[in-house]
């Protein structure tokens, strides 16, 4: 698995571009959170998507709060850590948070 991380408000304005040719996940994560932590790893031990199937976005929202707060008014979705938002064609088609964050639920939101 591949994560790209994201940065800034512009990063997420290039991942809006980005979901009309592939769709997008966007994990917000807590480096402080042991929840946060275990929803990140389990993803990633359950990830087999290819890079032109699902391309994998990572927020430390400690670091980039402004950011986060960003991708909640961005997609209309109440902010919470962790959390996971796929972005498709410049929607959100599926949020999940903390131990809701499957792989199998993506499967089925894309």
């Amino acid at each position: 698995m591949k994560w790209h991380t994201i940065n800034s408000v512009n990063d997420i304005e290039a991942i809006i571009d980005r979901s009309h040719v592939v769709p997008c996940l966007i994990l917000k994560h807590s480096t402080r959170c042991s929840i946060s932590s275990m929803a990140k790893s389990r993803v990633e031990m359950s990830w087999d998507f290819n890079d032109d199937q699902v391309e994998a976005y990572y927020l430390d929202l400690i670091a980039y709060r402004d950011v986060s707060n960003y991708i909640s008014n961005e997609f209309g979705v109440p902010h919470q850590s962790p959390q996971a938002l796929l972005i498709e064609n410049g929607k959100c088609t599926y949020d999940a948070s903390h131990l809701n964050i499957r792989v199998s639920d993506l499967k089925q939101a894309s």
